[in-house]
């Protein structure tokens, strides 16, 4: 199998840095969006829970590199069965993203600073060369933000039937990385490099994976995390580049919704600083999870939000 070779470049940037002025970029955002969109107070003062949904699907979000839709669409739909807040399919797709482009860029903002300053690797652990991080990230984008801005605007999917297989298709891969954590990976050293066939079937995700996204607010960062992790890649490859794929996939497919008008801006405002927080909590907890028990996290969850999510829609 050829691996993609070349040593990972240093960096002089001081720690913490990108964390702190993305932090500070991420305010101001949040800010303007007080100033300039509708809110009202009395929908304010109902959705009093949702900061906690918004650190515990950011936490959920980040560690697994799999986006916020995860948490953030079987939360909201079943919000809706119970009659709390009444949001269309198409706004719960809005409203995720939108607290994503908060949440998610947090996150990617933590992965890539470990990144640029990784510590001495452990027993079958391995460094991240910034070439394969780079790599995994622009290509995959090259393909899905054109598939996923392609889907947004014409669309003639029935989203139903689209559900079901991509929540099929997740079980599949959540149980085999369920398996592979404990079977044949268990006791073998993490691959140091990126090889061609893994970033042929990442491109081949791609299309699909930016198309699916369009419809549920998550698809591509959770594809990219899971192939990534059965293929036994360093959780920082695996789960920070995934990261980044969501975040930049939400704040490019979030325009589209502000200009249909499809985005909750309460739900936002009310979810998206909590969202912040968990993504800048969600670097230590993954760590300090280790990948053994991160992987096994993460499987169980999409296994078990996607038979939620599958049982939901059968109702």
């Amino acid at each position: 199998m050829t691996a993609i070779a070349e040593p990972r470049p240093g960096t002089t940037l001081p720690p913490h840095r990108i964390v702190w002025v993305g932090g500070l970029m991420l305010l101001a955002l949040y800010a303007a969006l007080w100033a300039l969109v509708p809110a009202d107070p009395a929908l304010l003062a109902k959705l009093w829970f949702l900061p906690g949904v918004g650190v515990i699907g950011a936490i959920i979000a980040n560690t697994s590199g799999t986006g916020g839709g995860v948490v953030f669409v079987p939360v909201f739909n079943a919000l809706r069965e119970l009659g709390v807040m009444n949001l269309s399919p198409l706004a719960v797709v809005g409203v995720s993203m939108g607290i994503q482009s908060f949440g998610m860029t947090m996150g990617s903002l933590r992965w890539t600073d470990r990144l640029l300053h990784q510590p001495e690797p452990g027993p079958l652990e391995a460094q991240v060369r910034l070439r394969d991080f780079a790599t995994v990230v622009l290509a995959v984008l090259a393909l899905s933000l054109p598939a996923m801005l392609a889907t947004q605007r014409l669309t003639a999917f029935d989203q139903q039937d689209v559900l079901y297989a991509y929540k099929g298709f997740s079980i599949l891969l959540g149980t085999a990385l369920i398996v592979a954590t404990w079977t044949f990976n268990a006791a073998r050293p993490e691959r140091t490099q990126l090889a061609r066939i893994d970033l042929a079937v990442l491109l081949a995700l791609a299309i699909p994976g930016g198309a699916i996204t369009a419809l549920f607010s998550v698809g591509m960062g959770e594809l990219v995390a899971l192939y990534l992790f059965i293929r036994h890649y360093p959780v920082l490859l695996c789960t920070g580049a995934a990261c980044v794929i969501s975040a930049v996939s939400c704040l490019v497919g979030v325009v589209w919704h502000i200009g249909a008008g499809t985005v909750q801006w309460e739900v936002v405002l009310l979810a998206a600083p909590a969202a912040v927080l968990g993504g800048f909590l969600a670097r230590p907890v993954a760590l300090w999870l280790g990948a053994k028990r991160l992987k096994t996290l993460d499987g169980s969850w999409i296994v078990l939000s996607a038979l939620y999510l599958l049982w939901l829609n059968t109702r």
